[in-house]
C-alpha cells in the first residue's frame, strides 16, 4: 500500500568539515541535486529543501525543485525541518521523512521504507533505519553511529562507541566481535506533530555527551522504531575524502 508522506531535506551552507558541500559537483551536478533526485524517485507526495542560504535555494529552483528559506540560527537539521513544516502549516498527522542534504546515492526504496514502517505502527512517533556492521574498523569508528534495539525493534541506545561490547579475551568463533552490531543510518521518519514536540524539548545530558540528538527522544521516553534497511544505503559526504569517494562511485556507475 502506498503511504502519503513529505520529504524535507535540510541543507546548510556553513558545514564545518566541508563548507558549501551542497553545491559541490558530483558527475556534473551539485550534491543537493543528487539528494533531491533520490527523493524524487521515491513515492513522496512533496519534496522540500529547507536551507539557510540563498545560493542553495537558487540552485534547487534552477533544476526545478522546491526550496524554502529557514533561519541561520538552527543547530540541527531537525530544527530546520520543524521551522519548514510550521511555515507550511503541515498537519500534525503528516509523515515527514528527513533525508539528510549530504546523503549521496540514497536508494529510493530506503526513503519509501520509513513511511511504510510508520503506517504499520501508528503509535510510533519516530522511526529510523540501520544496517549490519561487519568490519572491526567500522565498529571502532566514532563517526559511524551504532544502535542497539529490542526484539520489538524499539531503539535502546545510540552511541559513537562500539556497542554492544564484546569481551576481547573471549576465544573461539567471533572472538572480540559482538553479535550482530548495527550501524545507524541517519534518515528519520516522524509524524509532524511529534517533530514539533521533539524540537521544543530541552537538550539532555546523553545527547550533549554523544552529540546525537536522537538520544533526546529516548531520554524523554519516546519510542524510536528501528528496522534494517531494505537496500544498501549511500554515503554521507562530510569530508573531502567522502566527496572524492562519491565522485568515484558516480563515475563507476556511469
Amino acid at each position: 500500500m502506498r503511504v502519503n508522506f513529505t520529504v524535507v531535506i535540510p541543507a546548510r551552507h556553513a558545514s564545518t568539515r566541508l563548507p558549501g558541500k551542497s553545491l559541490l559537483e558530483i558527475a556534473g551536478k551539485p550534491l543537493i541535486q543528487h539528494v533531491y533526485e533520490s527523493a524524487f524517485n521515491s513515492d513522496a507526495e512533496r519534496i522540500i529543501v529547507a536551507t539557510d542560504d540563498r545560493r542553495i535555494k537558487n540552485i534547487v529552483e534552477a533544476f526545478g525543485g522546491h526550496a524554502l528559506m529557514t533561519g541561520a540560527h538552527h543547530k540541527s537539521g531537525t530544527d530546520r525541518i520543524a521551522e519548514a513544516i510550521n511555515q507550511l502549516n503541515i498537519d500534525d498527522e503528516t509523515i515527514i521523512v528527513n533525508v539528510q542534504g549530504d546523503e549521496f546515492g540514497l536508494p529510493s526504496a530506503i526513503i519509501n521504507q520509513l513511511p511504510g514502517m510508520m503506517f504499520a505502527h501508528p503509535a510510533v512517533p519516530m522511526a529510523t533505519l540501520c544496517e549490519r556492521i561487519t568490519e572491526r574498523r567500522d565498529l571502532d569508528n566514532p563517526n559511524i553511529v551504532k544502535v542497539v534495539f529490542s526484539k520489538d525493534h524499539s531503539a535502546i541506545y545510540f552511541s559513537r562507541s562500539p556497542i554492544p561490547w564484546s569481551d576481547p579475551t573471549r576465544t573461539g568463533a567471533g572472538a572480540g566481535f559482538p553479535s550482530r552490531p548495527y550501524r545507524h543510518i541517519g534518515i528519520y521518519g516522524y509524524r509532524a506533530g511529534f517533530l514539533r514536540i521533539f524540537t521544543a524539548l530541552p537538550h539532555c545530558p546523553l545527547e550533549e555527551s554523544e552529540q546525537l540528538e536522537q538520544l533526546r527522544a529516548l531520554y524523554y521516553g519516546y519510542e524510536i522504531y528501528v528496522e534494517e534497511a531494505v537496500a544498501k544505503c549511500g554515503i554521507g559526504v562530510d569530508t573531502p575524502e567522502d566527496l572524492e569517494l562519491a565522485r568515484r562511485m558516480a563515475e563507476k556507475n556511469g
